[in-house]
């Protein structure tokens, strides 16, 4: 046989294993990326914040959602400072900051609120939708009430609980930082500006809860003193 075919014709074998061999790899790679980026995104989208992971990627999709006949389970939340540091109770409202955010449209303002999953409590659910939204955290209180409400855009009724958190922590980094603006504002503008009618009423019972904590000591103390006149006047 002829030395140059011989070398040829292993060339060509040589040249169609090397092109087998990288539509293979292609073809892996293709199929390693498709099947590892939801995982690896979630990973890399963790990050330490004063060490502490926080997850920069929201929660989507509906498989978990909750229903109660039909309606749609939501909860939000109520962020919450003092303007003065330590202060503990309310003197009045304007003593009060509240953390109001811009709907991912931009066309209005509300507080961070979100579906209620299966493998969550309401609180969790709360704090998890503030995280996302607003990027804080601090401590969830007391469920501040349920209010039916009906979405404008899904033409369709939900059940919607909000609860307050007292802020304790504000993230630099978090998941929808980038769809939303976050604002701190007296108590009087974010009635101005928030859109939901029952978010109104939640700010209103906040208000009238923390101004209680404030009055409870002040009536503990004229309740004694009426009792001590009382006490003096049958003498």
């Amino acid at each position: 046989m002829d030395p140059l075919f011989v070398i040829l014709s292993t060339n060509k074998h040589n040249t169609t294993q090397h092109n087998l061999h990288v539509l293979f790899l292609s073809q892996l790679l293709t199929f390693l990326s498709l099947s590892l980026f939801p995982i690896l995104s979630k990973m890399v989208s963790l990050v330490s914040q004063d060490n502490n992971l926080v997850a920069l990627v929201s929660r989507t999709g509906r498989e978990l959602q909750r229903y109660r006949k039909g309606r749609r389970q939501v909860v939000g939340c109520i962020p919450y400072r003092y303007k003065i540091v330590d202060q503990t109770s309310l003197e009045g409202p304007e003593d009060l900051e509240v953390l109001v955010i811009t709907s991912q449209k931009g066309k209005g303002m509300l507080f961070p609120k979100g579906g209620w999953e299966l493998d969550e409590s309401k609180k969790e659910a709360a704090l998890r939708e503030t995280i996302e939204e607003a990027g804080v955290r601090g401590t969830v209180e007391g469920k501040l009430g349920k209010w039916s409400f009906k979405s404008k855009t899904h033409d369709t009724f939900y059940e919607g609980y909000m609860f307050p958190l007292l802020v304790q922590e504000q993230l630099e980094f978090w998941p929808e930082q980038n769809f939303r603006q976050r604002i701190w504002m007296s108590v009087s503008d974010a009635r101005e500006v928030c859109q939901h009618w029952w978010m109104k009423e939640a700010l209103e019972r906040l208000v009238n809860r923390l101004m209680a904590r404030k009055l409870g000591p002040l009536r503990q103390i004229v309740g004694s003193i009426h009792c001590i006149g009382d006490a003096n006047s049958d003498l």
